[in-house]
C-alpha cells in the first residue's frame, strides 16, 4: 500500500493542466526543479511513471497510470479543499449547535440570543429542544438551560436569579408585600410540582402554609390566563410573566420573600465547546444584562 501526499497530487494536477513543468511551477509558486522532485517522489510512491516526457518545448502527456491517478487525485483534492473550508467556517462560528431549554428561557432570553447569532452567522444551524423535567441531561446537547444546578459530570454557570412574585387580580390585596400566610387555604393555580416548583411548595409546607391547588399546568400563559379569569392566585418567577400595562392582574412581593429561582447554563465537563456554543454563552450573558430585556428586574442578574 502506498501513501499519497496531497502536495504531490496538487503538483500532478498543475502539470497536467498547464502541460509543462515550467508553467506548473509558475502556477504553484515553486521552482521547476521542485516540481520535478515532487513528480519523481509521486512516481516512486505509486511505482510507475505518470507522465511521458517528450523533451524540448513539447508538452508532457499523462500515462495510463497518470490518468487513473489524476482522476482520483482531483477528487481527493476537492475533498481536502471542502474539509479545509468547513474547518475554517467552523472556527469562524458556523456549524450546528443543539440547546436544551425550558419555557420561560425560550420565550424571553433565547429570541434575543438566536437573532443576534443568526445576524452574525446566517448559516448557523441552531436546534432547540424544550423539555420540562426534573432530570435534564446534557447527553447529545451542546448546552442546557435549567432552573437549578445540574447534577453529574457537567460544567455550568449561573445565568441569573429569577425572583418569585405573587400574581393576583388588581384590588385583591392592598398595595405592597403580601404575607406568605395569606396563601394558606387560598385557591391557587400552579406549575407541576417538578423542578424549582417543588422547592417552592416545600417552602410553603415548612411555613405551615397549605394552599388549595385548583389547577396545574406547565404552560406559563395557562397559569396567567386562569388567574386572570379569577380561578385563583399564582406564585411565579418574574421571567415567566407576560403582563400588559392595562392588565387586570398585578404582582406583589411576598413576605418573607421566597429565594429566587436560579437559572443555569450547563454543558458536558471536559468537552471542548465549539465556537458557536461558546458564542451562545457570551450572547446569553449579554442578553440577561440588557436592561431592555422583558421581565428583567435589578435583582435578577446572577453572579
Amino acid at each position: 500500500m502506498f501513501v499519497l501526499d496531497l502536495r504531490h497530487l496538487a503538483t500532478l494536477d498543475a502539470v497536467a493542466t498547464e502541460g509543462t513543468f515550467g508553467r506548473a511551477a509558475d502556477l504553484l509558486g515553486y521552482t521547476q526543479s521542485a516540481v520535478s522532485q515532487q513528480i519523481a517522489a509521486l512516481e516512486r510512491a505509486v511505482g510507475g511513471t505518470v507522465f511521458d516526457r517528450p523533451g524540448g518545448p513539447k508538452p508532457v502527456r499523462l500515462t495510463p497510470l497518470g490518468e487513473v491517478l489524476l482522476t482520483h487525485a482531483r477528487d481527493l483534492l476537492a475533498r481536502a479543499a471542502a474539509t479545509d473550508d468547513a474547518v475554517e467556517r467552523f472556527k469562524a462560528g458556523e456549524g450546528r449547535v443543539d440547546i436544551g431549554t425550558f419555557q420561560s428561557v425560550t420565550n424571553v432570553i433565547l429570541p434575543t440570543v438566536v437573532r443576534r447569532l443568526l445576524d452574525e452567522q446566517p448559516a448557523a444551524d441552531i436546534r432547540l429542544f424544550e423539555e420540562e423535567t426534573d432530570h435534564p441531561s446534557t447527553e447529545g446537547l451542546d448546552l442546557v438551560f435549567f432552573d437549578g444546578k445540574l447534577p453529574g459530570d457537567v460544567e455550568q454557570t449561573k445565568i441569573l436569579d429569577d425572583p418569585y412574585v405573587l400574581v393576583a387580580r388588581k384590588g385583591q390585596f392592598p398595595t405592597g408585600p403580601v404575607p406568605l400566610e395569606a396563601l394558606d387555604s387560598a385557591a391557587m393555580v400552579a406549575q407541576p410540582a417538578i423542578c424549582d416548583q417543588a422547592r417552592v411548595e416545600r417552602v410553603y409546607a415548612e411555613a405551615g402554609v397549605r394552599p388549595l391547588i385548583v389547577f396545574r399546568t406547565a404552560d406559563n400563559r395557562g397559569v396567567i390566563s386562569m388567574v386572570r379569569a379569577g380561578m385563583g392566585l399564582a406564585v411565579m418567577p418574574t421571567l415567566a410573566l407576560d403582563l400588559q400595562p392595562d392588565d387586570v392582574l398585578c404582582t406583589h412581593e411576598l413576605s418573607p420573600a421566597l429565594a429566587p429561582r436560579e437559572i443555569y447554563l450547563a454543558w458536558q465537563a471536559n468537552r471542548t465547546l465549539s465556537p458557536l456554543a461558546a458564542r451562545v454563552i457570551e450572547l446569553t450573558r449579554e442578553a440577561v444584562r440588557d436592561p431592555q430585556r422583558p421581565g428583567r428586574s435589578h435583582d435578577m442578574l446572577g453572579s
